[in-house]
């Protein structure tokens, strides 16, 4: 397996969270498309699919390296994780039919705190406590940087929320775990080809699923593939890179970098959309970029 450089690791996974910051930013314009949920997830893993398999079978030509044996267990981490993937896509999207969805989104954030348990419990890799701290303080300032429930607490946003972050958490886990079965290959090989493997389970599975129980929405995903090709490259780029990431460090540490997401976000508000950052907001991204410097250190 090729050696990479140390901080590697950061600056994919700032990539990653880059691209899908751009990802986000296409998909509003897909509010004509007149897709459904599931329509729209389809067309994600659709449209990527073809990109990342073109992608893993060039890679591994060019580095005259053979196709890998994809073991029982490497198919087990990829399925699981397309499907923790998906369900935690529809339960977020669930959240904004809530009225007090708020809370819910405010949940979600805890999602790096539960890839750090279960990494330390499927797949044994531990954070050990600056990086607990580090993680302590980026939830902190995403939450800082979430917008205040109105109205009250909401039980049934809050268990979708918590829901939908446990399973983002797992499906980074298990794709983890699929990246490290495929050792000793070259990180990136790795990364690619569990990538191809899971948009293609993906793209099957919501295929069938929209099949049986959406009929005539798959007519409507190739119809309008004009404007959904867009977000299914930037899609797959991004998770690209988060597939990458996932195959040279602990995907705690991955997830918990990656909040710097949400701080692309609002620069992308202020720059594109020339909407004004308050100070609350201002506060968030300060505590997240101290956590991005405590996780880096305790990452390496």
């Amino acid at each position: 397996m090729t050696d990479a450089p140390v901080h590697l690791w950061v600056w994919v996974t700032l990539f990653a969270a880059a691209v899908q910051t751009i990802r986000f930013m296409l998909q509003k314009l897909l509010a004509g498309a007149q897709l459904s949920v599931g329509g729209a997830t389809f067309s994600r893993f659709l449209f990527g699919f073809p990109l990342a398999a073109v992608t893993a079978l060039g890679f591994l030509a060019a580095t005259n390296t053979p196709w890998p044996h994809l073991s029982g267990p490497f198919w087990g981490f990829v399925i699981a994780g397309g499907a923790a993937q998906v369900a935690a896509t529809f339960l977020t999207v669930a959240l904004f039919g809530l009225r007090n969805f708020a809370v819910g989104v405010a949940f979600t954030k805890t999602e790096t705190v539960q890839v750090a348990l279960f990494s330390a419990i499927i797949l044994g890799e531990f954070v050990g406590p600056i990086g607990w701290i580090g993680i302590a303080i980026g939830l902190a300032g995403v939450l800082f940087l979430t917008k205040p429930p109105e109205g009250g607490f909401n039980p049934r946003a809050a268990l979708y929320g918590v829901g939908a972050g446990a399973l983002f958490g797992l499906s980074s886990i298990f794709y983890r775990g699929a990246t490290l079965e495929l050792e000793p290959l070259d990180f990136f090989a790795r990364a690619i080809v569990a990538l191809a493997c899971a948009t293609f389970a993906q793209s099957l599975g919501m295929g069938l699923y929209l099949r049986l129980r959406e009929p005539g929405e798959l007519t409507r995903v190739f119809g309008a593939w004009r404007r959904t090709v867009l977000v299914g490259i930037t899609g797959v780029l991004g998770s690209a890179g988060w597939f990458t990431a996932f195959s040279l460090q602990n995907a705690a540490f991955v997830r918990a970098l990656g909040q710097v997401e949400i701080v692309f976000t609002l620069l992308a508000s202020a720059l594109v959309f020339h909407e004004r950052l308050h100070k609350r907001e201002g506060a968030g991204i300060a505590l997240v970029v101290v956590s991005l410097i405590v996780i880096v250190l305790a990452g390496r």
